[in-house]
């Protein structure tokens, strides 16, 4: 079999090469070698529209890891559930996790054939710890925290991370039932990551251009909507803003993003956290 996870998909599964892919052109932006040539077009078409492009694609990353090490490390939080993850790079939720505490238990969910294909790399772990993937469309909860439910103990605090995929779900008042839906269904304690990008003219205009290569659609979410998914939890500061403002690593080292964020905790009576 060949190392290439790309080969080794079901070859009965049409990965629509010729046409760009949302997680194999995050990969692109962010340095990756799992694309093919419509997402490195649909890359340097999206530069063009949007300088900031790159910058946004890895300032995501980084927010991953720094809420990641924060909840596990500050917070105790043991339990993941990283819905829309894409293409794995360097630093996924369950190394920077189990890096902090090898016991942390990780679910990854995406509904890509491409991304199954490399799940062989996501589905490693620390002897101590669980990581699983689950092969699910992020509207589709029902199936999502029942296989979920297989890892993660559902009754304990879980943190459910939705990294720049929630604008697939193009219709505001939609995505934000849905994020709703899946904190409903989570354990009092728990957290919401949340990142996507915050609507302007010169962003919309990026998405459209985005959509029109045959992309999946993706639309950008203003503040209010962000804030509304929320609604419910408790957002402490820094609150809801550009994500590099969130405790940066060095202070003022990034110009300030359009991708936008915030943790968000369910109520459970104590003060934020499980630790």
């Amino acid at each position: 079999m060949s190392d290439d996870p790309r080969t080794s998909v079901n070859p009965l599964v049409d990965l629509q090469t010729h046409k760009p892919h949302s997680a194999r052109f995050w990969d692109y932006l962010l340095g990756g070698k799992d694309h093919y040539p419509a997402d490195q077009a649909l890359g340097e078409l999206m530069k063009d529209e949007f300088e900031g492009a790159v910058d946004l694609a890895r300032s995501t990353r980084a927010f991953l890891g720094r809420t990641v090490r924060y909840l596990t490390a500050e917070k105790g939080y043991r339990q993941f559930l990283d819905v829309g993850t894409g293409l794995p790079t360097a630093d996924n939720t369950h190394e920077v996790a189990q890096r902090a505490a090898p016991e942390s238990r990780i679910v990854y969910v995406d509904n890509d054939p491409i991304v199954l294909a490399h799940a062989r790399a996501l589905l490693n772990s620390t002897p101590e710890g669980d990581t699983d993937y689950v092969d699910a469309d992020l509207n589709d909860v029902d199936t999502v925290i029942a296989a979920a439910s297989e890892t993660l103990d559902l009754d304990q605090p879980v943190v459910l991370m939705l990294m720049a995929v929630i604008g697939h779900v193009t219709d505001p008042a939609e995505a934000i039932a849905l994020v709703q839906n899946y904190m409903y269904r989570l354990a009092p304690g728990s957290a919401l990551v949340m990142c996507t990008t915050l609507s302007s003219p010169e962003i919309d205009a990026a998405n459209r251009a985005y959509a029109e290569s045959g992309a999946e659609p993706y639309v950008a979410s203003s503040a209010e909507t962000m804030l509304a998914m929320a609604e419910g939890l408790i957002i402490p500061e820094p609150g809801l803003g550009p994500i590099n403002r969130w405790h940066p690593e060095e202070a003022g080292a990034d110009p300030d993003t359009q991708q936008y964020g915030y943790i968000a905790y369910k109520p459970d009576g104590s003060e934020h956290g499980v630790s």
